[in-house]
């Protein structure tokens, strides 16, 4: 299974939405409709400094051996990430049917999904030339 695809493209997903967070908070606030409190801004930039640390996480990971046993932690970190999420923007979805939440929604059950099937998956047995 090729892992480089995903992680590449949940590290570009996750650095947007860090940068995001980090740099325009009061934008960010705005849009959603809450409170520009200080509190909030905080929240948001430290929101953003943990998508940050993720997307370089998954950016740097992307070429290493990922599945089974190989960089558990990480495939754990990215699956258990997007499963939280889902499950926020899921429920605010039945309370709120918002376009964003939809797109979001599907994205993260996307990623989720994808993340669970390499958790699943043994990276030794795609490779033609093993050495024992």
């Amino acid at each position: 299974m090729k892992t480089k695809w995903l992680l590449s493209s949940s590290a570009v997903m996750m650095g947007l939405l860090g940068l995001a967070g980090t740099f325009i908070p009061e934008e960010i606030s705005k849009i959603l409709g809450i409170d520009s409190s200080p509190i909030t801004l905080i929240l948001l930039q430290i929101i953003g400094g943990l998508y940050l640390g993720f997307a370089m996480l998954n950016w740097f990971t992307r070429s290493a051996r990922i599945g089974g046993i190989y960089n558990k932690p990480v495939v754990l970190g990215n699956l258990i990430h997007c499963i939280v999420v889902f499950f926020a923007l899921f429920r605010q979805l039945t309370e709120q049917f918002h376009f964003i939440f939809v797109i979001s929604t599907l994205v993260y059950f996307g990623f989720a999904v994808w993340f669970t099937l390499v958790l699943r998956s043994n990276p030794l047995r795609n490779q033609s030339n093993i050495s024992v």
